[in-house]
């Protein structure tokens, strides 16, 4: 009865997997230790898996997106009440959208117990901007450009990436030199190991007809192997004067 009823998630196997840290940068790698708790009847489990999740918006509605996949062991089973930890180190990928605006990213734990509802583990993490964004955000913000909004969007097409979602970072002219020039930019970060490219699309203050024309919107990129703050604004600038 006891394992019938296991089957079902009564009396079942729990996880809890502990993070060492649950602030975290695109790029960096995170220690965590996984704890399997048994139930109230012997069970096989095939796997454990850690997934770093987001989610983005489609055409339809939010859509879930694993970032990136852990497979941490093979079956095993797990006894009445027995307690059993496993250490995992979860990398960062590059690709992780930043925790801002409507943003979230989480690590989830996945119990794989065949014919049996599967116990799982959801940990929130906040990530943070890497060095070469932060010299980005800066330099907008120098530059009297707002942030305004981040979102995260299907990018079926791959204009950016190769991935399935891009993150949009939206910035509005408060002040500077481009106020009354445009209404808003938008950026896309593509990080690597090596530098980071960015993806600029600004939409000017245009009349009704380059407006119907879409002639108002710009795009171009730029790539920083560097994390020097004034090389980040002189390019950000003369990416901005080039599009308007």
């Amino acid at each position: 009865m006891k394992k019938i009823l296991a089957s079902v998630g009564i009396g079942n196997a729990t996880v809890d997997t502990v993070l060492q840290d649950e602030t975290v940068r695109p790029g960096d790698a995170v220690d965590a230790v996984v704890q399997v708790e048994g139930g109230d009847a012997e069970q096989t489990v095939d796997r454990i898996e850690l997934e770093v999740e987001t989610r983005y918006r489609g055409e339809e509605g939010y859509e879930e997106a694993t970032v990136d996949r852990l497979h941490l062991t093979d079956g095993f089973t797990v006894e009445p009440d027995e307690s059993t930890s496993y250490e995992a180190t979860l990398d960062i990928p590059y690709a992780t959208p930043l925790t801002m605006g409507d943003a979230d990213v989480w690590v989830d734990t996945d119990l794989e117990i065949g014919m049996a509802v599967d116990p799982e583990d959801e940990d929130r993490l906040e990530v943070r901007p890497t060095e070469r964004m932060e010299t980005v955000f800066d330099a907008a913000d120098d530059l009297g450009l707002s942030f305004r909004t981040a979102d995260c969007e299907a990018d079926p097409y791959a204009r950016y990436t190769d991935r399935r979602f891009v993150q949009e970072f939206e910035f509005r002219p408060s002040g500077g030199p481009f106020r009354g020039d445009l209404d808003e930019l938008e950026l896309v970060f593509d990080p690597s190991p090596e530098a980071l490219t960015v993806y600029a699309e600004v939409d000017r203050r245009a009349g009704l007809l380059s407006e119907l024309a879409d002639a108002d919107e710009r795009k171009t990129s730029f790539a920083l192997p560097e994390t020097d703050p004034d090389a980040a604004r002189s390019q950000l600038e003369r990416t901005i004067d080039r599009l308007v």
